[in-house]
């Protein structure tokens, strides 16, 4: 009897019952493969997009992960309703894994096991994947004309309120479905407590005052910011002083003038990586033109600030944008350690800043934001760049000191790759770009002999993904030219010292090798001493995707992935899979 696993997902978990939506999945699932089998382990996501791809779905991911193993208990995967699972051309990138490690897919549209070999199999399956696309667009319209259509009726369309404002009760909801489980619809009404203070602000700054002066003034006064006045949805904020950008944001709300505003920003969906583009993409909150704005016909709720007072804001606020637009910087500066210094007295990154055609680092802290943080902090501390690189690639180069060059040889010849061909997992991805070559010659031909183009064009992409897949597993399982511990020796000591090739190295391509060895650094400006830490690690996104092993240390997540650079600079004991934050990797202090 085959043994399945079961894959079934439902997206948003306050609008869908996870066990019912499971539960018809997996009665599909069963009466398909009827007294075939029986289904022996289930992976079901709650709560992914279906736009998302199976990488990175947590349990599409576990899946995909338990296919490489020999001892994983099922020969065959169901699905109850492709739609789900599937989305735009994640089946073209999902089947030829399933193929390649031996398991079977089996859904109810072809009524049984997808063949690899039939053109109407994949054809049936990316039409569901367009279709489940379709689906998530049309979603997509209908949701946001809804929207527009109730913000111009005046609508209150939920969310946080701004500052100054609060939520009143505005009777039951016109849906009566809705309104018989006791929703209700809300405005907003100003806040005794804050609306004097949006006030203060649009006074202060129509009278030359700039955004810093505003937050220290309303800081040195124990106004609490818009996170201290409504801590409950402000819990991610320390909320013990006014920042400059809420006060410009306070600025910028047209929401102050009683009109209801929709539409400032939107979402767009940028690839995650342009080089994989089966990573999928990643959604980016962007602010719309003002002109693309939604606004209410009429007024919605009690204005706090006038109009006019309001498109006066703005003008000044214009005015100064547009200066700030004409300053050209005519010369690019590179500054080695950008993001990577950090101030001992407050934890802040350090600006970049070119003065005397020298760089420099500084750290600039308002008095008031400083007592109101609690922090000793000078008004500005300094740091040249030049007082710091020197001895930092002296650091750098004792990797190649004779003491440690053995070491460095062997971590950068392990980090070639493999030396050997994979043969089966080479003579698979033959196969499939075989396969793939032949469809499209199949696809191509059609479409040549009269066959319409806007049918089979997506698949004929879908196949072309699944081509460059194809290559990338091949040159994968296949090694390139190596290099022994002879001829890496023999390239060190061409090069000559390692710290007067970095002295007289490109800034940039220097810049880019402390962002590879993730240096991290911090100045102690009382004691005149910066402190340098080096974690070898890529911490937040690894081109070779989600489904590397990964391991924790301490509750940190790091990716194992390792350059040769990074790997290069990694000591013995600092070398293993996992590496902590602190006091792991290495560590130097240099007196300035």
């Amino acid at each position: 009897m085959k043994r399945f696993a079961f894959y079934g997902r439902v997206s948003t978990e306050d609008q869908q019952d996870p066990e019912s939506s499971k539960a018809w999945q997996l009665s599909r699932a069963t009466q398909l493969i009827g007294a075939t089998g029986e289904v022996v382990t289930e992976y079901f996501d709650i709560g992914q997009s279906r736009s998302l791809p199976w990488k990175r779905r947590p349990e599409a991911a576990r899946l995909l992960g338990d296919l490489k193993r020999p001892d994983r208990g099922f020969d065959a995967i169901v699905i109850g309703e492709p739609a789900r699972a599937f989305y735009g051309n994640q089946f073209g990138l999902t089947f030829p894994v399933l193929t390649h490690y031996g398991v079977e897919l089996w859904v109810p549209e072809v009524g049984g096991a997808v063949d690899p070999g039939s053109d109407a199999h994949d054809m049936v399956m990316a039409l569901y994947g367009g279709m489940s696309k379709g689906e998530r667009t049309r979603i997509k319209i209908r949701v946001r004309s809804a929207m527009a259509s109730q913000a111009a009726e005046g609508r209150f369309l939920g969310g946080r309120p701004p500052y100054g404002y609060r939520l009143a009760d505005g009777g039951l909801h016109p849906n009566p479905g809705k309104a018989a489980n006791g929703q209700r619809l809300h405005y907003l009404e100003p806040d005794p407590s804050t609306a004097p203070i949006v006030e203060r602000i649009y006074t202060e700054y129509l009278h030359d005052s700039g955004l810093y002066a505003i937050a220290e003034g309303l800081t040195r006064d124990g106004v609490p910011c818009p996170s201290a006045a409504d801590p409950k949805r402000n819990s991610h904020r320390s909320g013990i002083a006014w920042s400059k950008s809420a006060v410009r944001a306070i600025l910028r709300n047209p929401r102050y003038t009683g009109r209801e505003v929709w539409n400032k920003q939107r979402r767009d969906e940028t690839l995650i990586d342009v080089e994989d583009v089966a990573l999928g993409h990643e959604t980016k909150l962007r602010w719309n033109s003002s002109d693309e704005w939604i606004w209410s016909t009429d007024t919605t709720h009690e204005p706090i600030i006038d109009p006019e007072v309001f498109a006066r804001a703005q003008q000044l606020a214009g005015a100064g944008a547009q200066r700030a637009a004409r300053r050209v910087n005519r010369r690019k500066n590179t500054y080695l350690l950008r993001g990577r210094l950090r101030c001992g007295a407050c934890g802040a990154r350090m600006q970049g800043n070119w003065n005397h055609d020298r760089a420099h680092y500084r750290c600039r802290v308002p008095a008031e934001y400083a007592l109101a943080n609690k922090v000793d902090h000078p008004a500005t501390i300094y740091l040249r760049e030049d007082q710091i690189v020197p001895a930092l690639d002296e650091w750098i180069a004792t990797v190649f000191d004779p003491a440690n060059l053995d070491a460095t040889i062997a971590a950068l010849n392990e980090a070639q790759g493999p030396t050997e061909t994979d043969d089966a997992r080479a003579e698979a991805a033959r196969r499939a770009l075989e396969d793939a070559n032949e469809k499209i010659d199949r696809l191509v031909a059609a479409i040549e002999q009269g066959s319409p183009a806007d049918t089979l064009g997506p698949r004929i992409q879908q196949l072309r993904a699944a081509k460059i897949a194809a290559e990338r597993e091949l040159a994968a399982a296949q090694p390139s030219s190596v290099l022994d511990d002879a001829d890496i020796r023999a390239l060190i000591d061409a090069v000559g010292p390692i710290s007067d090739v970095l002295a007289g190295a490109d800034p940039d391509a220097k810049a880019r090798l402390y962002n590879e060895l993730g240096l991290e650094l911090t100045f102690d400006a009382t004691k005149r001493l910066v402190r340098v830490e080096a974690l070898p690690v890529c911490v937040r996104s690894c081109r070779r995707g989600d489904l590397n092993s990964y391991d924790t240390h301490d509750g940190l997540w790091r990716c194992v992935y390792e350059s040769p650079a990074q790997r290069a600079f990694a000591t013995s004991d600092t070398r293993s899979r996992c590496r902590p934050v602190s006091p792991g990797g290495h560590e130097s202090v240099t007196n300035l």
